[in-house]
């Protein structure tokens, strides 16, 4: 949609339910409660198949009265929470479910769905259903969804557009993901620095509504090019007769399209913004940010980075086990091939361990403690990453840092795991070797914590990527040849 236009106030006032996440977790018990027993009906009817028409017409009745239940539970929830229901279903069970939603909701349960889930409802809806959600969609939310849309839909969509809303949304399919460009949206309200507020309080209200999140006025010339923001508690405050050019503030954040989207979560984090402008390289604003599209960055980015750290992608948790598969096997040997390496090692130490039997038990205390030392560290650089806070210059320090705190903690908990090795040992040189096996697993834990996310950020990887997978290969491989070595060259 493109600037906010003039319209008239119409339409009844109407009063917002109150939203609560708690609806949507009750709905989903029921609605599962439902369709346990739309199975049991389907399957008492498929075993009475040959029974006489009574049955058939119990049947059909059942299965109208199951479906009348399902769409008085979901069409009476926010569209978000219609999203969370269809999430948590099996594809079939989700199918059934999306079939008996109000077509009034599909625009924005689309919208809210993530990919994998969206992708199997777009897969069941016909031509006219998708044309019809999408048409009623801003050009910002409908580039979106265009990488999932059929051609012959994004077709017919940009038929009803305007060549202003067609430019815009070319212009914003041709950013890349994960920039502002890909998150900005076009419906803002713009006035001229040399008018009054008065008459800019008199624009507003006819307007039907303002635009979402909208906290400030964007100032601009007639070339587009941004002077200022005027903030609305700023014009509700002032004299009418100023004009905006005296109240506006020249001193405001701007983004630019090509900008990292997680920059832009860090700087509305910083400044706590609610929306900030986006302007070309000539300086005229095409575009806004709000904290709605930022709070979305944030929660995908750590949604992905939880994934990341295990080696996984994001995926349909209802998805075929084909899939599963594809998407989980890569990194799961990976973590065979090192833990095979760890063991390898403890191996090549079989007559150590046969002499002191106790250091079998004692070695995986030495292993895991240096792979949680590392995850420590790992996590707090992998934030540091995201949030910009490392580069080239501080590198080092924070090497140095992280392996102080490092050695300073393995000191006092090595101790404690040296009076345990000696108790169950009754042997003062295998609590030693415990000690300082410790240590400089830890030291080793913190320096490819720190080192693992710094060298893929630095090739153009993902830091969290497989990070644990990597970060396990070596504090067990070398804390096994560290505590076992020790134990070779001082006790035997």
């Amino acid at each position: 949609m493109s600037d906010t236009q003039v319209r008239p106030q119409d339409g009844p006032i109407t009063i917002p339910r109150r939203l609560d996440p708690e609806d949507a977790q009750l709905a989903l018990q029921r609605l599962q409660a439902i369709l346990k027993r739309q199975e049991v009906v389907e399957a008492l009817a498929r075993r009475q198949y040959e029974a006489d028409e009574r049955s058939n017409l119990l049947e059909g009745m059942l299965h109208r009265q199951h479906e009348s239940e399902i769409r008085d539970i979901v069409n009476d929830l926010h569209p978000s929470d219609i999203a969370f229901i269809l999430e948590s279903l099996p594809e079939h069970e989700r199918q059934a479910v999306w079939q008996l939603v109000d077509s009034e909701h599909d625009a924005d349960v689309l919208l809210e769905v993530d990919d994998w889930a969206r992708e199997s409802l777009i897969k069941s809806m016909d031509l006219q259903d998708l044309v019809a959600a999408t048409g009623t969609m801003d050009t910002d939310e409908l580039a979106d969804l265009v990488p999932d849309l059929p051609p012959d839909v994004v077709a017919e969509v940009q038929k009803g557009l305007t060549d202003e809303e067609r430019a815009q949304l070319i212009e914003a399919m041709g950013y890349p993901e994960d920039t502002v460009g890909a998150i900005m949206d076009f419906e803002m309200v713009r006035v001229r620095e040399d008018v009054s507020l008065e008459v800019v309080l008199r624009y507003l209200r006819r307007l039907q509504e303002l635009p979402d999140h909208t906290d400030q006025i964007f100032v601009v010339d007639r070339q587009d090019r941004l002077r200022g923001t005027l903030a609305l508690s700023r014009l509700l405050v002032s004299e009418p007769e100023m004009e905006v050019s005296q109240v506006m503030d020249t001193d405001y954040l701007t983004l630019n399209p090509l900008d990292s989207d997680a920059d832009a979560a860090g700087a509305f984090e910083r400044y706590d913004l609610v929306s900030a402008p986006v302007i070309d390289d000539q300086g005229r604003l095409i575009g806004r940010v709000t904290i709605a599209e930022v709070v979305d960055v944030i929660q995908e980015d750590s949604q992905e980075q939880a994934l990341s750290r295990a080696g996984l992608q994001e995926e349909d948790i209802f998805a075929p086990t084909l899939n599963a598969l594809r998407n989980r096997a890569p990194w799961l040997l990976v973590n065979l091939f090192t833990a095979s390496t760890a063991a390898f090692v403890a191996s090549r130490f079989e007559g150590t361990v046969s002499h002191i039997v106790v250091l079998a038990f004692l070695m995986s205390i030495v292993a895991g403690i240096g792979g949680n030392s590392g995850n420590q560290t790992m996590t707090l650089v992998i934030r540091a990453l995201a949030v910009g806070r490392v580069n080239s210059s501080n590198i080092w320090q924070l090497v140095k840092r992280e392996l102080m705190i490092t050695l300073l903690v393995g000191v006092c908990g090595s101790i404690v795991a040296a009076v345990f090795a000696w108790y169950i040992s009754d042997s003062w040189s295998i609590a030693v070797v415990m000690m300082a096996a410790m240590i400089g697993n830890m030291l080793i834990g913190a320096a490819v914590g720190v080192l693992i996310p710094l060298i893929r950020d630095r090739v153009g990887k993902d830091p969290a990527m497989g990070s644990s997978v990597l970060l396990t290969f070596f504090t067990d491989s070398l804390g096994f040849f560290i505590f076992l070595g020790l134990a070779t060259v001082f006790l035997l």
